[in-house]
């Protein structure tokens, strides 16, 4: 948990249980008055309707093939890994959410509309980063096994390992998922801070982002 005047910001797993108790015990300790989730319109509606991502082939011209097929695998994955530990992808999110709403507390949604995330992916993805993912999944199986326990928040230092490996080997990756979302959640926190100065504003977003927001955060514009 990280703290900067009015703003608290903690980092979950979107399938970890232990994310969904310590977004209801930092709640109740800081009971704030706007809660702010990593999330846009389309993802919050599907979570609060229980809705699974569909990827239509239609979405194509949209997202470009390389945004397509990013969500798709990325969409899999968040599921297969949600059902081993039998926690739903976005969980910590909602939540976040559900609490917000049954203490009428103001809910901020920070994050990009992942539609032009995934089409800002199609463009940024070079064919370096796609060679670098055929060798990279060739290589998996004989790489040294690294045991991750889903069901916790990834230690800082592992999340850190993590990201910057992503950062060398998908440079174009990073940047739109990572540098750019993080620029365009740490402007609309500090909105959030500057207009609503005497009130206490708790975000949640995923663990990874929450240093380079506060930092963002601190900048002055």
């Amino acid at each position: 948990m990280l703290k900067y005047k009015n703003l608290v910001i903690i980092g979950t797993s979107h399938i970890a249980e232990t994310s969904l108790k310590e977004v209801e015990s930092v709640f109740r300790k800081q009971n704030p008055d706007i809660v702010a989730v990593e999330l846009d319109h389309n993802r919050l509606y599907a979570l609060l309707h229980n809705k699974k991502p569909n990827y239509s082939p239609a979405l194509i011209p949209q997202l470009g093939l390389k945004g397509y097929l990013f969500a798709l695998i990325g969409s899999f994955l968040q599921q297969k890994l949600g059902s081993i530990v039998g926690i739903k992808p976005g969980s910590d999110m909602l939540r976040a959410v559900e609490l917000a709403r049954d203490n009428k507390k103001k809910i901020a949604l920070i994050d990009r509309d992942v539609r032009v995330t995934l089409t800002r992916l199609s463009k940024a993805i070079r064919w370096r980063e796609k060679l670098n993912f055929f060798v990279d999944l060739i290589s998996a199986p004989f790489s040294k096994k690294m045991t991750i326990n889903l069901k916790e928040v990834p230690e800082k230092q592992f999340i850190k390992k993590a990201l910057g490996l992503l950062k060398k080997r998908y440079p174009g990756l990073y940047k739109v998922l990572v540098t750019e979302r993080n620029k365009i959640m740490a402007l609309k926190l500090k909105i959030l801070m500057k207009n609503y100065p005497e009130q206490k504003i708790l975000c949640v977003v995923g663990a990874g982002h929450e240093e380079d927001l506060l930092g963002l955060a601190k900048i002055k514009s």
